[in-house]
């Protein structure tokens, strides 16, 4: 479950310092390739949406390995795109398989555990997959420094190759034929609709994607702020994203140890307390200072700490409200986180471009939608486990 939680960050971001090269290969301009990222993310989203349903029907084992095959031959399909057009539509239909993993992999979390040992579970998972954000953009400047741009893609294709050796071997089906739903137009419509008119379920969606978003900002804008903010070079990305995937593992194994022993209500103020500290350093530090390493980074840090003890709880809390449908609400729970930091992206990363204060007041409006988010969940129910 951990390595098919990390290909997700991995598949966004290895190929980060080939950005110039890859512009420079096709023609085109740096953000024209960070198209490839919106596009792919899109894809992702979209598909997200039928993952869980599909799981729910066919079973998680099998729509894991299917995702698997897809996702590592355009993988390796990308190197060998004769046009930018041509990678943009790999870069597509990987988009299509890139989520299965995390989606129904949540899915399988729920069907085999419960209560804190859920969150404890969770937890443990985010910790192996916090190790890819920051792996991914250091392996991915040196791939490219030894194979030029191609590099990364065709790292991501044996990754995904070795992931789908491992699931085919060691991955067990957790949900049993009995518990199946059946795979048709209209039961899937009334479910997708009594989760999206669900209010409480789509406050969770929107806090825990808001949370993520105030640092999946600096992912999107990842060589804009290392290259052009920071000024480093292209094997200098760990500056970036070690404070961001620190802050992640610490979360992490923090929550594992709380787990089941600090009620979830007091570890989530924690977690906000530790997310306004963040944005509070990162705007003054910002307003003061010109963004120069280390002190400009290690906010993100604290901010990271924060969300990694956050995000397990709203997680599970929104599969909580649908025992029968976790597949589909695993699905559209992705959905919408990944169509928000699609968003960011496409939208707010053109707007904070070469500017580290406009990144800070960006992580500070999305904490902000976040809190009343979470707040409006907190006023219509009771936290449990």
């Amino acid at each position: 479950m951990g390595a098919l939680a990390a290909l997700g960050p991995f598949s966004v971001d290895t190929y980060f310092p080939s950005f110039p090269a890859i512009a420079s290969h096709f023609g085109v301009s740096q953000l024209q390739v960070q198209s490839t990222l919106s596009l792919y993310l899109t894809a992702l989203a979209l598909m997200n949406l039928f993952h869980g349903a599909l799981s729910d029907s066919f079973g998680r084992r099998r729509v894991i390995l299917v995702s698997l095959v897809v996702y590592t031959l355009m993988a390796l399909a990308c190197p060998l795109a004769p046009s930018f057009g041509w990678l943009l539509g790999f870069r597509f239909v990987q988009g299509l398989a890139g989520g299965a993993g995390m989606i129904v992999g949540r899915a399988v979390i729920r069907d085999r555990f419960h209560g804190p040992t859920a969150h404890r579970f969770m937890a443990q998972v985010t910790l192996v997959s916090g190790f890819a954000p920051a792996i991914a953009p250091v392996l991915g400047g040196w791939l490219h420094v030894w194979f030029g741009w191609r590099g990364p893609f065709m790292f991501l294709g044996l990754m995904g190759t070795v992931i789908l050796l491992a699931c085919f071997f060691m991955l067990p089906e957790s949900l049993p034929r009995e518990s199946r739903q059946a795979f048709h137009p209209a039961p899937l419509t009334e479910g997708y609709w009594s989760l999206v008119r669900h209010p409480g379920f789509v406050a969770l969606c929107l806090a825990v994607g808001l949370g993520g978003g105030g640092f999946l900002l600096y992912v999107a804008t990842a060589p804009d702020m290392v290259l052009n903010v920071l000024s480093l070079s292209e094997t200098q990305f760990a500056w970036l994203f070690a404070p961001l995937v620190v802050g992640l593992l610490s979360g992490s194994a923090l929550t594992t140890r709380l787990a089941g022993r600090v009620p979830i209500r007091r570890v989530a103020a924690w977690g906000y307390g530790l997310m306004s500290l963040a944005v509070a350093l990162n705007v003054l530090g910002n307003l003061v200072f010109r963004p120069r390493v280390p002190w400009a980074v290690a906010p993100l840090f604290i901010y990271t700490l924060g969300f990694s003890l956050f995000a397990p709880i709203g997680t599970l809390l929104a599969l909580e409200l649908f025992p029968h449908r976790r597949g589909m609400a695993s699905s559209l729970q992705g959905f919408v986180q990944i169509i928000l930091f699609a968003a960011i992206s496409a939208f707010v990363a053109p707007v904070v471009y070469a500017s580290g204060l406009k990144h800070a007041l960006a992580m500070a409006v999305m904490l902000v939608l976040n809190c009343l988010a979470w707040r409006f969940f907190r006023l219509r129910h009771e936290l449990r486990f």
